[in-house]
């Protein structure tokens, strides 16, 4: 785990569209100065959220990857996709953290700057019980707890 908070969704709420599902959180000085660092590269639906950060460098990336910047209330700031291994992204004055996201991930939310993201928590409140039919995936009485960052 890279930070405090564990994994988070992405949802962009203007355009109804997900970013992705397991977002690491880079909360903490190493994890952000680790990020993707060694990493060869970005699973679908995943990617790394580093807080507080209004510019990157992707100096040591084996990759590229898209970066959406947002403000203090999420709403997009900026966004760079295909930035290629070796460039250094330049600070944004109104961006308070950065999301870093598999390549075309941008393109297939139709995510633009203005538009207003989504980050939450999610726990899994129970876990999947077996049926007694021999069928272990099941999931009885389950719920999911959303907890918001906002």
């Amino acid at each position: 785990m890279l930070g405090t908070l564990g994994q988070v969704f992405v949802y962009n709420k203007t355009k109804e569209t997900f970013l992705a599902f397991r977002v690491n959180v880079a909360d903490s000085i190493l994890g952000r100065l680790i990020g993707l660092l060694g990493r060869r590269s970005l699973k679908p639906d995943s990617g790394v959220w580093i807080v507080p950060a209004n510019a990157i460098h992707t100096i040591g990336m084996m990759f590229s990857f898209d970066v959406v910047m947002i403000d203090k209330n999420f709403k997009v700031v900026s966004v760079k996709e295909l930035v290629r291994p070796f460039r250094v992204v330049m600070p944004k004055l109104r961006a308070e953290s950065v999301i870093e996201l598999p390549a075309h991930t941008i393109f297939r939310s139709r995510t633009e700057i203005g538009d207003q993201l989504v980050i939450e928590r999610y726990e899994a409140s129970n876990v999947p019980k077996p049926d007694g039919n021999g069928r272990g995936n099941q999931v009885a009485e389950s719920s999911v707890e959303h907890k918001s960052l906002c």
